[in-house]
């Protein structure tokens, strides 16, 4: 039966035809669109016409292009969200796992454990999706704007006031510098912008021309008849003198500059909306001493004010583009299961600090964690228990280590951190007080059972004798970490 919600194209590129053809069955049953192709050349041509969801890879297909395969793959930009799977253990030529292969996204061993196999499948089809739902998010912002720009760009008479306004202010820096250039503009002594709905009891003053700092009361719309008119009728108010207008017969009174109160002469009301939750009036008043508003001055006002409410849209815009490139940068550089960052996104960083040790002569420790026995848990209480143990040793890590330390998820049960400006001395002294801290640690692995378990770490420092690059750094911090697991584990080398 196929399980819901699973569906994807995915790649099995394996040479042996009975293994090939049971991986297909299998996730077709799931609901996947599979295909099958036994070498390089067969796979290259399926990829090139159709780009696939997930690539299942067996070694055996990589190794007979001197494992260059994984190369050729991440190297073309058409193939970036492509998730590849290695099913095939990686080995040491002493039989220990030592993690992922460069450019691929997880590894399942042979024999497969059916459960295992989906569940990871499922998980990398599911993190190819979001990137993708990400980027066209991205993309359809991205025309927004370019529409918003391309809008506003018409409106000449905006410079006249919002010269000011760039897409680094925000929608309130906008209001208020709106306020203040309108007053001017005008030469009027009290311009508001009030953010309110047509049902709502109460509105909110975001900005004033007058110099009061930050500015957010609240009003009662029924003491101000006028908005609420304006607002329910979506059509700009105006009484160009208050006396000859009914909803003023109370002799209404505005602010003025010394705190005393002046009579109101003139009123006009322009409604504005954001979106379809947002929206408020601009509100141009002129007291007793003062010339009358003109229609010329509040059509003036509505010009400069649709301008503003474009820029402000825009501004919005621009901000979630910022946060739509945020989400997908952590979505292209953090492990799905523990949250810390990747294989690919630990080697960036190692590189880059690697570079900036050389530039300021300065010390740089790399440590490999392993967990002991792995595999025990996974085999004892589950694999979700499992992920549970990695998901909980990924948050030790982040809260061990200090901001400027790096943490990611090395493959597999393996984990690093790089440590900056950090000595031989200290990178031991910090390995074991957080081996002992992992070894006093419960974790919890669901129905209210707790596990104890250990890890073994391997250091590496840079520059030292013989680590020249970063390739060189981590073959030094794997040959530590295989040194404390063959010492008995639950141990630091260096």
């Amino acid at each position: 039966m196929s399980s819901l919600g699973d569906t994807g194209r995915v790649v099995v590129a394996e040479r042996n035809e009975v293994l090939a053809g049971a991986l297909s069955w299998l996730l077709r049953e799931h609901g996947y669109e599979v295909i099958t192709v036994s070498d390089r050349n067969e796979l290259f041509a399926v990829i090139e016409h159709d780009v696939p969801d997930l690539i299942l890879l067996d070694s055996s297909v990589s190794s007979r292009i001197g494992d260059g395969i994984l190369g050729e793959l991440r190297g073309d930009d058409r193939w970036n969200d492509v998730r590849i799977v290695v099913t095939t253990p990686w080995q040491s030529n002493n039989g220990v796992e030592i993690g992922l292969p460069w450019g691929a996204d997880d590894c399942v061993a042979k024999p497969f454990r059916v459960a295992e196999l989906l569940g990871r499948v499922r998980t990398q089809i599911r993190a190819s999706e979001q990137l993708r739902s990400a980027r066209a998010a991205l993309m359809e912002t991205t025309a927004a704007m370019e529409r918003e720009r391309f809008e506003a760009a018409n409106n000449r008479r905006l410079v006249e006031i919002l010269h000011e306004v760039t897409g680094e202010l925000s929608a309130n820096e906008i209001y208020r510098l709106l306020a203040r250039r309108m007053a001017e503009s005008l030469d009027i002594s009290n311009c508001s912008i009030v953010l309110a709905r047509p049902s709502d009891e109460m509105g909110t003053i975001v900005a004033t021309n007058h110099d009061i700092g930050p500015y957010a009361a609240e009003l009662k719309l029924d003491e101000m008849p006028e908005i609420r008119t304006a607002l329910q009728s979506d059509k700009t108010f105006f009484a160009e003198s208050v006396r000859d207008n009914s909803l003023f017969e109370d002799g209404r009174m505005i602010p003025s500059r010394d705190g005393r109160g002046v009579e109101l002469r003139s009123v006009a009301v322009i409604p504005f909306g954001i979106d379809r939750s947002r929206s408020g009036v601009l509100l141009l008043r002129t007291g007793r001493d003062e010339r009358a508003l003109t229609t010329e001055d509040v059509a003036f006002a509505d010009i400069v004010l649709r301008a503003a409410v474009a820029i402000i849209r825009r501004a919005q815009a621009l901000e979630s583009t910022r946060a739509d490139n945020r989400r997908l940068e952590a979505l292209a550089t953090t492990d799905p299961l523990t949250r810390v960052l990747n294989r690919r996104a630990f080697l960036d960083r190692l590189t880059a600090e690697v570079d900036r040790s050389r530039r300021y002569d300065s010390t740089l420790a790399l440590l490999l964690f392993d967990v002991d026995h792995f595999k025990r848990i996974n085999d004892t209480v589950g694999h979700l228990a499992g992920d549970s143990v990695l998901k909980q040793m990924g948050a030790l890590l982040e809260d061990a280590v200090r901001k400027v330390d790096i943490v990611a998820r090395y493959g597999g049960e393996e984990f690093v951190s790089i440590l900056p400006e950090t000595s031989l001395e200290g990178a031991i002294i910090f390995a074991e007080r957080l081996r002992e801290r992992i070894a006093a640690q419960s974790f919890d692995i669901g129905n209210q059972r707790l596990l104890r378990l250990t890890v073994s770490i391997g250091i590496a420092i840079f520059p030292s004798a013989g680590v020249a690059s970063t390739d060189d750094l981590i073959n030094r911090a794997d040959e530590a970490l295989y040194r404390a697991k063959a010492a008995g584990r639950n141990l630091v080398r260096s």
